[in-house]
């Protein structure tokens, strides 16, 4: 029975998918005109295509570009939708006000229908300012947030009865989950409509992964909620459920009928799982405890600012895996939805940050307001992030705040806000926070994430060994699910014999420093075995304009995704399932002493060191850490290492050199 099921599901499928679509998408990404906002005239208007984006220190700018709206249109509903825009932007067609949004990652979404004029030229005008203001999170930053239309702008026109695409800017459909296990799955589908009709009929099919509807239902709406939308409960049994072992991914495909014809379609994908932390503060997926190796991942690239093809973010996606993370960390904002939708297919769980944040680097930023305006600004952004992004099986946790303090202005009672909005809107996910304070900050969230910079600007990185240990026996931080986060600046160009505790705005920033630091933290933090998870700060380097040289260097890999760092390739060894045999400081090509220390990870086994046919004494140090201590060299130097059925080599000279090479 169930084999004909299947089959009638998939020529239903396959019927739906060949139907004339009910909403149409006109891409308005080409023929842009860009000039400053202060332009008397557009004379001498940059022509440009997006996504675009420019630097944040610009004075504000004004994109405009004309279309055709046919007179077909005039009698559909018809939206512009941003997928996103850095800085605070204002609409305006054919001179009459659309909507402004503040917010630097999240989308947006207005009706013009009422705004158009059909059958013939309209003419759209976007202002974006890149201004840093008091109303608009975040006040204060490392990341170079840049301004700009960066991702896609359309036009969707679609029937007058519909699901709504101003909830939020969302797909207006949630999929809740309520109570799911290996036997069963409960939850509601909620719908968010916008419709005329009186007694309009709603109708849900839940599909599994192999076609197969595990559930549909139908139900006619007699009182509509606008706040609540429409519920739909669901029930099916033995769902095939998502994990990062077994990504399996459902389809739900959501109608609106009016007068028995279909109105309006949407059709998405999610995963069911249940996100819990257990008794020994472990987070958990499906009852099954995870552990987290993460990376911080920031939005922008070298040369392109924050614009990303789904081409660029499959490469990057692909370093993460190769690397061996199990999960990341989005930064300051959501990143373009496609990146979640590779995540929900391979299995890799994400942390959607707000942007409610401080610069580490600065003692002056006020990065909390306690007026209205900025107070409802984070509300908003959080309800954009939580809907733009609630149906992603990958997204396993809401950030509330990254290294907000308790100086000045006492933020607390606004996070405990926040928090509570989170759970509001999402009970079936984690809250979760970063923070390198000790007061009551950190107990807010379900999770907290701890930032150490021990052996950074004071003491030694073995210091992570004593810090770990009083932690551990710390009464007050007892009650706390509390996760790690690290990092230091390393530039694959700086190559030094010396390697001495960073200082606060120096220019010089040795790659050894940062290997350094990593080798003895994550030896120490694995030994303690107290974290739910740790956190790399960064994956890839990133533009700060607060850093030496304009950009955060702390990244495992350097900003054009061209040299993986020393760091890269030791976490490659501790966590890849692919085998790994790397010697480190091959960039330290022109060294002082005679007497040298050789590093080498290893995944696979204790490599043999070969110089000049001469074996090398070897020794592990940590977990897949391995170095050959007092190695003589006079002059040039090859060594070489085998591993089971790999092999690496290094070659450096040692002699007389300036301090940086």
């Amino acid at each position: 029975m169930r084999y004909y099921l299947t089959i009638i599901a998939l020529l239903f499928a396959f019927v739906v998918r060949g139907a004339e679509p009910l909403r149409q998408s006109f891409s308005l990404n080409s023929d842009w005109q860009l000039f400053p906002s202060s332009a008397l005239d557009s004379d001498d208007a940059e022509h440009v295509s997006l996504p675009h984006s420019f630097d944040s220190n610009a004075e504000p700018m004004t994109y405009t570009r004309e279309f055709f709206a046919p007179r077909e249109w005039s009698d559909k509903r018809v939206f512009l939708s941003f997928g996103g825009v850095a800085g605070s932007a204002e609409v305006v067609l054919n001179g009459r006000y659309v909507g402004e949004h503040r917010g630097n990652f999240t989308s947006f979404t207005f009706e013009i229908t009422d705004r158009l004029a059909y059958g013939s030229k309209n003419y759209l005008m976007v202002g974006v300012s890149p201004a840093s203001r008091s109303d608009m999170l975040p006040t204060s930053s490392d990341i170079e947030l840049y301004a700009g239309i960066y991702r896609d702008v359309e036009i969707v026109v679609a029937e007058r009865d519909m699901i709504s695409p101003l909830h939020y800017s969302s797909d207006g459909v949630f999929v809740e989950q309520h109570k799911i296990t290996a036997d069963s799955a409960e939850g509601v589908v909620r719908l968010y409509l916008s419709t005329a009709a009186e007694h309009p009929t709603v109708a849900v099919r839940i599909i599994d992964p192999s076609g197969y509807v595990a559930f549909e239902s139908e139900q006619r709406v007699q009182k509509y909620n606008t706040a609540r939308g429409v519920e739909l409960p669901f029930h099916f049994a033995f769902p095939e459920l998502w994990s990062p072992e077994n990504p399996q991914m459902y389809s739900v495909v959501a109608e609106l009928m009016v007068d028995g014809k279909i109105s309006d379609r949407v059709e998405l994908k999610t995963g069911f799982r249940k996100i819990t932390i257990g008794d020994d503060n472990r987070l958990n997926i499906n009852d099954k405890a995870i552990a987290v190796r993460g990376v911080n991942m920031a939005h922008d690239r070298f040369g392109r600012r924050l614009v990303a093809s789904h081409a660029d973010i499959d490469s990057d996606l692909a370093i993460i895996r190769d690397l061996g993370a199990n999960a990341i960390r989005s930064i300051a904002g959501p990143h373009d939805g496609y990146l979640y939708e590779r995540c929900n297919e391979q299995g890799v769980l994400v942390w959607v940050d707000m942007p409610f944040m401080r610069s580490p680097l600065s003692l002056t930023d006020i990065c909390y307001y306690p007026t209205q305006a900025f107070r409802n600004n984070g509300f908003e952004q959080l309800r954009e992030i939580i809907a733009q992004n609630y149906n992603h099986p990958s997204v396993v946790m809401w950030g509330i705040f990254s290294l907000v303090w308790q100086r000045g202005d006492d933020p607390v009672s606004y996070v405990r806000e926040l928090n509570e909005l989170a759970h509001t809107l999402d009970s079936s996910r984690p809250t979760v926070a970063v923070s390198n304070s000790d007061g009551d900050i950190n107990f807010v969230t379900d999770l907290i994430v701890l930032r150490q910079d021990v052996g950074l600007r004071r003491g030694s990185a073995d210091d992570i060994e004593v810090w770990c240990r009083q932690l551990k026996g710390n009464a007050k931080f007892a009650s706390l699910r509390y996760g790690v986060c690290y990092g230091e600046e390393g530039s694959v160009e700086h190559q030094t014999d010396d390697v001495r505790r960073s200082v606060r705005g120096e220019k010089l920033i040795p790659e050894r420093r940062q290997t350094a630091l990593h080798e003895r933290y994550i030896a120490h933090i694995a030994e303690a075995d107290i974290f739910w998870g740790v956190w790399l700060d960064n994956i890839f380097d990133y533009a700060s304009p607060r850093r030496a040289y304009g950009v955060n260097q702390s990244g495992l890999v350097d900003f054009k995704r061209e040299k993986r760092k020393d760091a890269y390739w030791l976490y490659r060894a501790l966590w890849s399932a692919e085998p790994t045999l790397h010697i480190a400081e091959k960039r330290w090509t022109q060294r002082r002493d005679t007497l040298q220390q050789i590093k080498v990870y290893s995944s696979v086994g204790e490599p043999l060191l070969l110089m000049d046919e001469d074996t090398l004494k070897v020794r592990e140090v940590a977990p897949r850490q391995y170095v050959a201590d007092s190695v003589v060299v006079h002059g040039r130097a090859t060594i070489s290492a085998e591993a089971g059925d790999m092999s690496d080599k290094i070659g450096f000279r040692v002699g007389t050199f300036g301090a940086l090479r």
